[in-house]
C-alpha cells in the first residue's frame, strides 16, 4: 500500500457497501486492532495504558481502553476521551456517532505485564539504577499475588558492551499450553543515552476460580489430596 493512499476503512462499515470474504474480514480486524493498540500505546503510555478491547455491535463499535489511571485517560470533563474518539473516527473513517470509547480501570496493576513494563521504562528513563528498578518491579509483582515474575533487560546497561540481565522470583513455567494461559508478557524499548535498551516483563498469574485475577483452569499437574472420609467403627 502506498504511503499516500487512503487509510483502510474500519472493518465494520466496509461490510455494508461490499460483501467481504471471511479471510479478508479477519485480516482487516487484526490490522485495525494492531494499529489502534499501537496508537493508544504511544498516546497513553504515561497514563498506565494496559490494553484495549474492541466490541462490535450492530449499532456501534465500542472500544474499551484498560488503564491504571483512568482519570487521566478521560481528561478534564471527559475532554481527552472525546479527542481520542474524534481521532479514531477520522483515522478509520467511522460514521458520526458509530464509535464509542470507554475507559476501564485495571483491577490489579501488579498482575498486568504492560503496566509494569511501562513503570520500569519510566524508572530507567528517570535515571534509576537498573538492578534497583528491576528488583523493585519484581517485588511489587510478587506482593500483588503473582505466582512468579521475570524481568529481562538487554542492551548497553553499563559500559560499551551490551549484555542481558535476568531478574526473577517465584514459580515460572515456560512450556506447553499452561504457559499460554498463565503467563502475561510485555516488551518495551527504552531509548537511553548510550543506546537502545530492551525490557521484557513476564508474570505468572495465580489460579483464580472466578477468572478475575487469573485463569479459571487449574494447572494440569496440580494434585488435590482430599481428606479421607470418616468410616463407621464396627464393633
Amino acid at each position: 500500500q502506498s504511503p499516500w493512499s487512503d487509510p483502510p476503512r474500519a472493518h465494520t462499515h466496509r461490510m455494508a457497501t461490499t460483501q467481504q470474504s471471511k479471510k479478508r474480514k479477519f485480516v482487516a480486524d487484526g490490522v485495525f486492532y494492531a494499529e489502534l493498540n499501537e496508537m493508544l500505546t504511544r498516546e497513553l503510555a504515561e497514563d498506565g495504558y494496559s490494553g484495549v478491547e474492541v466490541r462490535v455491535t450492530p449499532m456501534r463499535t465500542e472500544i474499551i481502553i484498560r488503564a491504571t489511571r483512568t482519570q487521566n485517560v478521560l481528561g478534564e470533563k471527559g475532554r481527552r476521551i472525546r479527542e481520542l474518539t474524534g481521532l479514531v473516527q477520522k483515522r478509520w473513517q467511522f460514521a458520526e456517532g458509530s464509535v464509542e470509547l470507554y475507559a476501564e480501570k485495571v483491577a490489579n496493576r501488579g498482575l498486568c505485564a504492560v503496566a509494569q513494563c511501562e513503570s520500569l521504562r519510566y524508572k530507567l528513563i528517570g535515571g534509576l539504577a537498573v538492578r534497583r528498578a528491576a528488583y523493585g518491579v519484581v517485588r511489587f509483582i510478587m506482593e500483588s499475588g503473582a505466582k512468579g515474575a521475570e524481568v529481562v533487560i538487554a542492551g548497553k546497561v553499563r559500559g560499551a558492551r551490551a549484555k542481558g540481565m535476568k531478574f526473577g522470583d517465584g514459580y515460572f513455567i515456560r512450556t506447553g499450553h499452561p504457559h499460554k494461559l498463565y503467563v502475561d508478557n510485555a516488551i518495551r524499548h527504552v531509548s537511553m543515552r548510550q543506546g537502545m535498551i530492551g525490557i521484557r516483563v513476564s508474570i505468572m498469574l495465580p489460579h483464580d476460580p472466578t477468572g478475575k485475577t487469573g485463569p479459571k483452569k487449574p494447572l494440569p499437574d496440580k494434585v488435590i489430596v482430599h481428606e479421607p472420609k470418616e468410616e463407621p467403627e464396627y464393633v
